[in-house]
Formats: structure tokens, sequence, C-alpha cells
């Protein structure tokens, strides 16, 4: 208690919702609706191959892009969509690459999963477990030796986690000091396994404490907190202490991939996710209740969204197939 004629200490009082959420809560519906389509298209015969849906896990790819600046890099496994559509990729070439077509980022031959936009600095989306997170520290080391003053976020699911080329790139990152930051999204089943089943240390946030890397975990469920979280990584990597280690806590609400039917998780507990914990419907309520928008802007937000969606899975449809011609080009050997 404070003395008389002392002031009292005030603690710091934490910044409510700006009007910066309304970008946010855009961005994550069109990743959700965006997917949504994609998973009806997939049932339809008309997107082939392997097809990870990101439906749960928005505010993570949305709040982390929110920390960088021009020139930053993203760089992630095949749960790959929604991170393009953070990283600005027109939703047009993300839907045809999909299906297969010349409009996609890849000229329809790289599908779901191998996507990339010098653009906007996205390297790409990696079907191998965890191959992108060496990529990811050799972007890094790229930026470092080239004197910028750019990061590279490094994503990777909790099934990757436990991979040992994770550990050779925390080692070797945090022995160069490298502006990495590495995201794991921590959606607790990696490919149908819980965490407590795969992992002796569950706390992935922890995984870096051998290499000095400094860690948190963070409700990846709640976008300002996913940017809090990511500003102050971000900041650290900038500023040339090296290595940051985020364990984004999610969920996905769809199967590992569209073949998978989840039996190993009760519905039950996807629809208790869904109904106290969806990331959008938290977004929402935020802005409704702050007064940053009303239910006329909310409904003309989801209007354009449905829209941008709509005219995707059009072009997707209409985009030519890739010429046989194109079958041997962008082709290292």
């Amino acid at each position: 208690m404070a003395k008389a004629g002392q002031k009292k200490s005030e603690e710091p009082v934490k910044a409510g919702p700006g009007p910066e959420l309304v970008t946010y809560y855009r961005e994550m519906l069109l990743i959700r609706r965006f997917e949504e389509k994609a998973g009806q298209m997939y049932g339809m015969g008309l997107i082939g191959g392997f097809c990870h849906l990101y439906i749960g896990q928005e505010a993570v790819v949305v709040g982390m892009q929110a920390a960088l600046k021009q020139g930053d890099a993203v760089i992630t496994g095949y749960r790959d969509h929604g991170h393009m559509l953070a990283a600005g990729m027109d939703a047009k070439g993300v839907m045809a690459e999909l299906t297969g077509r010349i409009g996609g980022y890849s000229k329809g031959k790289g599908g779901s999963m191998h996507m990339f936009s010098k653009e906007k600095q996205f390297y790409g989306g990696h079907g191998i477990v965890g191959a992108q997170v060496p990529l990811g520290t050799g972007v890094a080391f790229a930026m470092k030796y080239r004197k910028t003053d750019n990061v590279c976020l490094a994503y990777f699911g909790d099934g990757a986690a436990n991979q040992g080329q994770v550990y050779e790139s925390f080692n070797m990152a945090e022995l160069w000091r490298l502006p990495v930051i590495y995201v794991v999204e921590n959606n607790q089943y990696a490919m149908g396994t819980a965490v407590a089943r795969a992992s002796a240390q569950t706390k992935l946030h922890r995984r870096g404490d051998s290499f000095n890397i400094p860690g948190k975990e963070v409700d990846g469920m709640d976008v300002l907190a996913v940017r809090e979280a990511g500003m102050e990584a971000v900041k650290w990597a900038r500023e040339g202490n090296g290595p940051y280690l985020l364990e984004m806590k999610t969920y996905r609400y769809r199967g590992h991939s569209m073949s998978d039917p989840a039996k190993y998780r009760s519905k039950e507990e996807v629809q208790k996710m869904r109904t106290e914990h969806d990331p959008i419907d938290h977004a929402r309520d935020l802005l409704l209740s702050s007064g940053l928008i009303d239910e006329a802007g909310l409904k003309a937000i989801d209007a354009e969204v449905k829209k941008i969606v709509a005219e995707a899975a059009d072009f997707a449809q209409t985009s030519p197939e890739p010429d046989p011609s194109e079958l041997m080009t962008d082709i290292l050997l």
C-alpha cells in the first residue's frame, strides 16, 4: 500500500483492439472462406493430389504477418494456403494452382503444397516434413550476409518438431545469430497422433532451451495475442539477437488432409473448440463490443470476401491447363 503523499504505482494497461483489427478480421475470413471453397472443390474432383486445409488456424498467420515489414520473408510446410493469402498473394493464383492450371503460382505444376512468390518474399510450401526449417534458416543467413535488417519466419507443425534437421537448424541459427523466427503451429494432433503421445517434452516453446534460444507460448486462436508475440520476436531478431521460437497453441477443425477422417478425436472436442475458441468469432466479438464496426459492416466484409473467393474459383476452372511444353521447364538439373 502506498504511504500518504506517495504516488501509487500504476500497472501498465494493455491496449485494446484498434481499427487494424478490422483488417485482421477480413484477412482471417478470406482464408476461412477460401479454404471452405477449396474443400468443396476437392470433393467435386476439381482438385487432385493432397490438400491440407488451414481452417481454425487463421489467427496465426494473420497475426504474424502484421509484425513484418517489406523485405521480410516467409517459408512454411504443406498446410500453406493461408500463409500465401496472408502474405498478400492473389487468391486467383493460389486457387488456380490447386486445380493445376497455368494461371497458378507454379504454372499448375506444383499443386497445393508447392507455391512460391518472389514478389511477396514467400519461399514456398514444402511437402517434406520439416524441410522448410533449414531452408528458412538459410534465407535468414542470406539476409545477415547481405547486411539487411530483414527477418525470416519459418513455420512448422508440432509433428515436425521432432525432426533432427530442426535442431541442427536451431544450433546453427543461434551460433551465427541469424534473424529467423521459428513458429511452431501446434494444432495438437500432427498427422493424427496427439502431442503427448509423440513428444516427451510437450511444451514446444522450450525446445530451443538447450541452444539458448528464447521461446514463448502464445494463444494461437487470438490474433491480437499472436501479433503482440510476433512483434516481440521480430524485434529481437531484427536487432541482431539471433533466433526466437514461438509456439502457437492452435487447432485445426478438419483432418490432417482432405483424406483424413480424423477419428483420433471426438466430434464433441472439435465442436467445443469451434464454439468457444474460434479465432474469427473472437475477433468479431471484439469488433462489435468495442464499437469498431457494426453488423452491417461485418456483412459487407463477408460479401466482399465471398466475391473474391467466387472469382478465384471461376478463374481456377477456366484458366487453361499447362501446355505439354511446360513439362520440362523450371527444373534444376
